[in-house]
């Protein structure tokens, strides 16, 4: 049984981090000026990345020691408290040049906004503060076998003044590079909650068995939680988000921003591939920039794209509004924006990078170019919440005046 001294090294707020503390954001403006940054840096080695299976430690290291981490966190304990908005734009940023370093930040935070929205002041002021000086959460939160209606089939349960769990998660986006891994369950009541174990502890292990064929280094693996024990502290009451807040919106608004990025990146790569392929080509060999087809059909996307990336500030817009004044009508019209744009991301993300091939031509198929990594990446990481629930969502709150649900798929 844990005795209280080794309790106080879950979450002790005399602790001090033991690295330098991060970068604190003070704007919206700031935020996207940051990611900017980063995301000159990441776009250069990241084809090389995804080809070795290279994962992004130093990467990550530097986005969240930049303070782009916590560029939610609320004015009240120091953060910027940025726009959702803004949320969806650094993602994109992120994912045009790499979207697994994008994914990984994801879960995060869905984290901080837990912790706002259902912490207590104690817990608010120390997670909060850990984020602000850089940490980072990963997850834990889908059970080997899928999700269940109440969200997992792991039970937290009240055990000697804290938490036991025992459970094998998958899909653990963020785990292996985190300083804390939140990983759902339910409570004695059946409702959703959450708990907060520091990376390191007795009982959990991360395993690097994720194999997908894209988004290769999210390392979206497996944690296994062994009879863990964790304080009071570290649990949160995540059902009450779900139902006064609109937490499927803001875990979304993410996954938006990700496809809308990788779209960008492809297009940009078409782009660069053409003008590349047509200086370097004999003047015997068309010029692909003088194809009309080619010309025409990359202005299509572009448009698309431009659609999407305006639906996805749309629903930004719509989540901000949603915080402002929380009632059932603007959770729903804050779930069914980002529904609208997901849909829209979704398509021209698998779009861009399928069409990355047909006007670049075969040369663009070999593999010193890793070019195949758009398509990869966006096939796999638009699997998140299918685009055929999407138009469901859509049309029956439109014609039947059905408000989605709160939890799971909209």
């Amino acid at each position: 049984m844990p005795t209280q001294t080794s309790n106080a090294a879950f979450a002790d707020p005399a602790a001090p981090r033991s690295s330098k503390p991060a970068h604190v954001i003070k704007s919206d403006a700031e935020a996207i000026a940051t990611a900017q940054h980063l995301a000159s840096r990441f776009a250069a080695d990241a084809a090389r990345r995804d080809r070795d299976r290279s994962l992004p430690h130093e990467e990550l290291d530097a986005a969240s020691n930049a303070g782009l981490w916590a560029m939610t966190v609320p004015e009240a304990y120091g953060g910027a408290q940025v726009s959702y908005v803004t949320v969806g734009r650094v993602f994109a940023i992120l994912a045009a040049a790499d979207p697994s370093i994008a994914q990984i930040q994801q879960n995060h935070n869905s984290a901080v906004f837990w912790l706002w929205k259902t912490g207590t002041e104690q817990q608010r002021a120390f997670f909060l503060g850990e984020i602000l000086r850089g940490a980072r959460f990963g997850n834990a939160n889908v059970d080997v076998g899928g999700r269940r209606p109440a969200g997992s089939a792991m039970t937290i349960a009240a055990d000697d003044g804290g938490f036991r769990l025992s459970g094998r998660k998958i899909y653990s986006t963020g785990a292996l590079f985190a300083d804390y891994v939140s990983t759902i369950g339910q409570d004695a009541q059946g409702r959703r909650v959450v708990a907060i174990v520091p990376t390191g502890h007795p009982g959990m292990k991360i395993v690097d068995d994720w194999e997908s064929f894209g988004q290769k280094t999210t390392a979206s693996g497996t944690v296994i939680f062994d009879n863990v024990w964790v304080p009071a502290l570290n649990v949160l009451p995540i059902y009450r988000s779900y139902e006064e807040w609109p937490q499927n919106a803001i875990s979304q608004i993410s996954h938006v921003g990700i496809d809308a990025g990788i779209a960008r990146g492809a297009i940009d790569a078409t782009v660069a591939f053409i003008r590349q392929r047509d200086a370097d080509s004999a003047q015997s060999t068309a010029a692909l920039g003088a194809d009309p087809y080619v010309i025409y059909q990359l202005g299509e996307l572009k448009t698309r794209l431009h659609a999407a990336e305006a639906m996805m500030d749309r629903a930004g817009h719509a989540i901000d509004g949603c915080l402002a004044a929380p009632s059932e009508d603007t959770i729903a019209e804050a779930s069914i924006a980002v529904a609208e744009a997901k849909a829209l991301t979704t398509e021209i993300a698998i779009e861009a990078s399928n069409k990355l091939f047909e006007l670049a031509g075969t040369r663009s198929t070999h593999p010193s170019f890793n070019l195949d990594r758009y398509w990869r990446n966006a096939r796999v990481h638009t699997l998140h919440d299918a685009a055929r629930w999407k138009y469901a969502a859509v049309g029956n709150f439109y014609l039947n005046g059905e408000r989605p649900p709160t939890s799971g798929q909209t």
